[in-house]
């Protein structure tokens, strides 16, 4: 169960559930987070919900079967959007526009990338610092130095920026140049790391596994939220099947499912969902019309010289070709 405490609850009150909870077999864990004060409460044992629910300090209670408690849609029936600042959100009944390269590479390609995502009207750019790489030879990023210029090029047009944190101890060096933490397919259940995040006040996307479960995606997304950070947004990017013919499987079943699972925002990734360049297209608006509330893909001036990923990147005329087609696709679907 989730019960919602009163802000201003006083010790003695709360001291008051927390004994009564036990006494009905409920073990209560508090979570306090940019937005409320809660107690999640986990026992087997069948309650007249009235015991608790006229006890002075509590807002309100809910009965939540899943395991994970506080990401479930079963307590929180309205939708929960982030709001990045600057009138960008991602929310339901919106759709976000994520791009950007693999890889910052340099000063020139993040102001030619800005330039031709202000051009299209996408407010968030997308780029790794930070690189994980499978091959310990290939290029690894520009590290915080390279997140400082990037950030500057972007406060100055007003782009916000989406990359990966790795490691625990990049948290509080990158804290003050990102708009959202993103915790990759190889992170997601690096539980150490969802911790930490759980205690910044910063948007984190969560990407699936690569070969994750979606109720997997939203246990991890479970730790975040119950370590206090109720900004979250979950990410399908595909995960790892016997198939060959492309790079990942992009599991668009998981949208709708999401959907109905949780009150978080669901992101497509159809550039690493399928990793092959012409491809990617059909699958974002395949994602559009699943019902994902933003989608994020890669773009590069010259995908051929890019760093990484150059397989699945799509130059800037295709995804301006895209945008275009996103826009007339997520038009289609609202007013269906």
């Amino acid at each position: 169960m989730i019960i919602q405490l009163h802000q201003e609850i006083a010790a003695v009150q709360k001291e008051a559930i927390v004994k009564k909870a036990l006494t009905l077999q409920y073990k209560t864990t508090e979570v306090k987070t940019q937005h409320g004060n809660y107690l999640v409460g986990i026992g087997k044992s069948e309650f007249d919900i009235r015991e608790l629910g006229h006890m002075e300090g509590i807002a309100d209670i809910h009965i939540v079967s899943d395991n994970y408690k506080l990401v479930s849609k079963k307590w929180k029936v309205k939708p929960t959007a982030i709001d990045l600042g600057d009138g960008v959100a991602i929310r339901s009944g919106d759709l976000a526009v994520m791009a950007g390269p693999c890889s910052i590479e340099g000063e020139e390609q993040v102001y030619k990338t800005i330039a031709h995502l202000k051009a299209n009207g996408v407010k968030i750019m997308r780029g790794g610092v930070y690189k994980p790489r499978s091959s310990p030879y290939s290029f690894r990023g520009m590290g915080i130095d390279g997140l400082k210029m990037w950030h500057k090029a972007a406060r100055e047009a007003g782009i916000k920026i989406i990359t990966e944190v790795m490691q625990v101890s990049q948290i509080a060096e990158m804290h003050d140049y990102v708009d959202i933490f993103q915790v990759g397919a190889r992170n997601t259940q690096n539980f150490n790391l969802l911790d930490e995040l759980g205690k910044v006040d910063k948007a984190v996307m969560i990407k699936r596994g690569i070969s994750g479960t979606v109720d997997e995606l939203l246990y991890s997304a479970e730790y975040v939220f119950s370590g206090g950070n109720e900004k979250l947004i979950l990410c399908e990017r595909g995960i790892r099947t016997y198939e060959t013919s492309s790079r990942n499987t992009l599991d668009l079943n998981s949208i709708p499912v999401l959907k109905e699972k949780t009150h978080l925002p669901v992101v497509a990734d159809p550039s690493h969902g399928i990793g092959i360049r012409e491809y990617v297209e059909p699958m974002t608006l395949a994602s559009i019309m699943a019902g994902a509330d933003g989608v994020i893909f890669e773009i590069h001036e010259k995908p051929e010289e890019a760093y990484s990923d150059g397989q699945q990147t799509l130059n800037f005329k295709e995804s301006e070709t895209l945008i275009g087609k996103i826009n007339k696709v997520f038009a289609l679907r609202e007013s269906l």
